[in-house]
């Protein structure tokens, strides 16, 4: 008979690990904690005290302090927004999305329910062409079908017979890898939040003209509101799909003039076709000219109780979706920096991404081009953006959503709104993950809590008019 130790020492080390934590006397409290955190799977871990007193009297109101807890520490949610990262919150992240745009388009969350009648679009602008690419063909469609197409100067065909279809691999790769304008690709990565900027001050400017108005005026007049979200695409380069909404020029409590309606559409067209940027100039590539690409989506959105355009429940979760991934979840690059060309080579993604990577990595040493950070953004291709942008008043932000979930989950008072209260908090970080017992329990959690949401969510949408989104 084998005594308890060499019995344990048997198990693995993923059954020693449970057995350790569920026999700890903290166990039920430390369990308590990972649920909190909807089973968050690279929780931070915090130490320290928070303590409120009364400002008069200094009588303490409320204490809390670590040294209690397992392990003498606190954990909380990474808030990472990565479903390859963290599911669990990811999964928030992208209800809190939800929402944000949702309130943009319909109201609630501090916006007036007006905001669903001014003129709003669902804009998608996406990059130009950079060479020929393999791409997804649907009802026999073939490729790239050229009878009499010579091959490129390299020798390589320019033509592809073949139907493709969402898996496979050739799709998004370059016909002639090199004819492909590599260096184009990650420059205009690095410059797509200027190309931004110079689209919506184009809005403003193209409806001052069709309007016969001073851009001064038309300031004084109305407001463009956005929420945008960018998009890996199979050939590894970024789309912006976009929520814009016209607004009076004190935002969303202020309706807009009445013409505004008939014109936006028009409009987006015309200024997104007139943006033209130039790089920094290189003595190795000259300068290079940026616009948007010709492939340009200009969508109503579904006003109140009406039929035609996008519903705004469907756009929202459209943004939401996209907002949750990586650069490594469309196989268009990594979700952490690179530390030069050996890392890049070992990243198991196709040539095509790897040398636009060590393309970011070249240019990035080039002395004129240092202020795009290049090689910082090798893991992004180039981009440098946040995924989800919006302008000021569009919306309500995450910080506000985050500090309502708090409200609703808490249980005993918040002393600190107290108007003589007065709030010390002490905390240091001291580490994140879970050990490997504690990651299969917090994975379990996870997955119940998920169980439990769609169970949720059912149940609501079966009820009358109880459609929602993801969170």
């Amino acid at each position: 008979m084998l005594d308890r130790s060499a019995r344990l020492r048997q198990l693995s080390e993923v059954d020693q690990d449970l057995i350790r934590l569920v026999q700890d006397p903290r166990f039920n409290r430390w369990l308590e904690q990972v649920t909190a955190t909807g089973g968050c799977a690279h929780p931070v871990h915090l130490t320290g005290s928070t303590t409120t007193r009364d400002g008069g009297t200094g009588e303490v109101l409320h204490h809390y302090d670590t040294a209690k807890e397992p392990g003498e520490r606190l954990l909380v949610r990474c808030r990472n927004r990565r479903a390859t990262v963290c599911a669990p919150c990811s999964r928030l992240h992208a209800g809190d999305t939800f929402h944000l745009v949702r309130a943009g388009l319909i109201g609630g969350k501090s916006l007036p329910a007006e905001v669903r009648e001014r003129p709003r679009l669902f804009v998608t602008l996406t990059a130009p062409s950079f060479g020929p690419v393999h791409r997804v063909t649907t009802d026999g469609e073939r490729c790239r079908p050229r009878s009499n197409a010579s091959p490129c100067e390299h020798g390589r065909p320019l033509s592809c017979p073949a139907v493709h279809d969402v898996t496979d691999t050739l799709v998004g790769q370059p016909l002639c890898p090199s004819c492909y304008d590599y260096p184009a690709h990650v420059l205009w990565h690095a410059s797509a939040g200027r190309l931004w900027k110079a689209f919506t001050d184009n809005l403003y400017n193209h409806l001052a003209a069709r309007t016969g108005r001073t851009r001064s005026g038309l300031r004084r007049t109305l407001r463009i509101s956005y929420a945008k979200v960018a998009e890996y695409q199979k050939r590894a380069a970024v789309h912006v799909h976009a929520v814009v909404r016209l607004d009076g020029a004190n935002g969303p409590d202020d309706p807009p003039p009445a013409w505004a309606r008939d014109v936006l559409a028009t409009v987006v067209e015309s200024a997104a076709a007139a943006v033209h940027l130039r790089t920094p100039y290189s003595p190795a590539l000259g300068g290079r000219e940026l616009h948007w690409g010709s492939q340009l989506d200009v969508r109503p959105l579904r006003a109140f109780g009406g039929r035609e355009g996008l519903a705004y429940d469907a756009v929202a979760a459209y943004v939401a979706k996209y907002v949750t991934k990586g650069a490594a979840d469309t196989a268009a690059g990594l979700d952490h920096p690179v530390t030069g060309p050996d890392s890049i080579n070992a990243a198991p993604l196709t040539t095509h991404v790897q040398t636009l990577m060590h393309t970011c990595w070249r240019l990035g040493g080039l002395p004129e081009l240092e202020p795009l950070r290049l090689r910082a953004w090798a893991h992004a291709l180039g981009y440098r953006g946040h995924i989800l942008t919006k302008s000021r008043v569009y919306s309500t932000t995450y910080a506000a959503l985050r500090a309502e979930r708090a409200d609703h989950e808490r249980v005993a008072p918040d002393l600190a709104e107290e108007p003589d209260a007065v709030t010390e908090a002490h905390w240091r970080y001291v580490g994140s993950g879970h050990s490997l017992g504690a990651a299969l329990i917090a994975a379990g959690i996870a997955e119940d809590q998920v169980k439990n949401r769609e169970i949720a969510r059912m149940e609501l949408a079966a009820a009358p008019g109880g459609a929602i989104g993801p969170g």
